[in-house]
């Protein structure tokens, strides 16, 4: 009965999301946000055991609450203005919707609910929180744009998602910084082309899923987990941080491709100081990747014969090896494929 009452919310989810993506009017785009919320509320207090889920849960409610009432009021007088013809607030109100709508997605410096939120999930919903839930604001946000508030959430984001991952313990807090770095190149992205955010996000969700995979099928959660990983086969620990160093955007791997994209465009648009802020911020990011993966593989490495599982084989379905496979090589594939055509 929960498993048919979870799909039954599930498919609630998704048709928020749609009703969003697809209404004519903020109204309507209002209503599918409401339903998408009400809809993964009941998902994320899913694990009646853990305290920090409904905390998490909480949480999520009231922020999301909170921005959907200060849209809903910034619609009304939208309305308001538009059939008084008048024209002297109309800047605030934009101003005001795209602000609440950053909130929802998670932008800095609207984003001190995220990380918090991401703590209490599970790998499954904090995926869902990552990747779905930030497809109708951001639709939204691209609709509504104005190009200085823009630039400063850009380098918010980038600052915040850099800096906050430095000190952190937990690993869902990890990911929840480097989700909002990314969001500041999806912003990025969305200032010069339409389809670019949209590919960018495609593979950025391609990486998460890869990753939040192997997380939950060896239940990590906390860095020391994967310090005391000795009876760990090798070939495991060595998938998860190239597929770590493929979501920071290392080259070889295929997490390069989409900010290969955004920088040849920026270059193309001749703006060179948002380009060079971009790239030293997200080499913060690349850094707390490497520090990890080093002190693992060098620092922290013990290898007992006798102890040695392989749980390679048992724990890792077939669909998280392409997964893992096509975020590690794609960008080389790609280019062999552009290459020969």
């Amino acid at each position: 009965m929960k498993k048919i009452s979870n799909n039954i919310f599930l498919m609630m989810l998704i048709f928020g999301t749609l009703v969003t993506i697809s209404s004519n009017s903020w109204l309507g785009a209002w209503m599918g946000l409401e339903i998408n919320l009400l809809s993964f509320i009941p998902l994320m207090n899913d694990n009646k055991k853990n305290l920090l889920t409904s905390e998490s849960s909480l949480k999520y409610f009231l922020t999301q609450a909170f921005a959907s009432s200060i849209l809903l009021f910034a619609i009304i007088m939208l309305m308001f203005f538009y059939n008084n013809n008048l024209t002297l607030y109309n800047s605030f109100n934009e101003i005001l919707i795209l602000s609440t709508l950053l909130l929802k997605s998670g932008a800095a410096p609207f984003h001190f609910w995220f990380p918090e939120v991401m703590e209490g999930l599970s790998w499954i919903n904090g995926l869902i929180l990552m990747t779905w839930q930030k497809i109708a604001p951001l639709m939204l946000i691209s609709y509504n744009f104005i190009y200085n508030f823009f630039m400063i959430t850009i380098i918010l984001s980038m600052l915040i998602g850099s800096l906050g991952g430095l000190n952190q313990t937990s690993i869902r807090k990890l990911m929840a910084f480097s989700s909002i770095n990314h969001l500041g190149w999806m912003l990025l992205a969305m200032m010069n082309n339409e389809m670019l955010w949209m590919m960018y996000f495609l593979l950025y969700s391609l990486f998460s899923f890869s990753i939040v995979l192997m997380f939950n099928n060896f239940k990590l959660f906390y860095f020391n987990q994967i310090f005391n990983m000795s009876m760990m086969n090798p070939i495991v620990k060595l998938l998860i941080f190239l597929n770590l160093l493929s979501l920071g955007g290392l080259p070889p791997f295929l997490g390069f491709l989409p900010k290969w994209l955004v920088i040849q465009n920026l270059v193309m648009m001749n703006q060179m100081f948002i380009l060079t802020i971009s790239v030293c911020l997200t080499l913060i990011t690349l850094y707390f990747y490497l520090r990890l993966s080093y002190s693992i593989f060098m620092l922290n490495y013990q290898k007992n014969s006798w102890l040695l599982k392989n749980n390679f084989n048992n724990k890792l379905s077939f669909i998280s090896l392409i997964f893992n496979f096509i975020s590690i090589s794609g960008l080389v594939m790609m280019s062999m494929i552009y290459i020969i055509i």
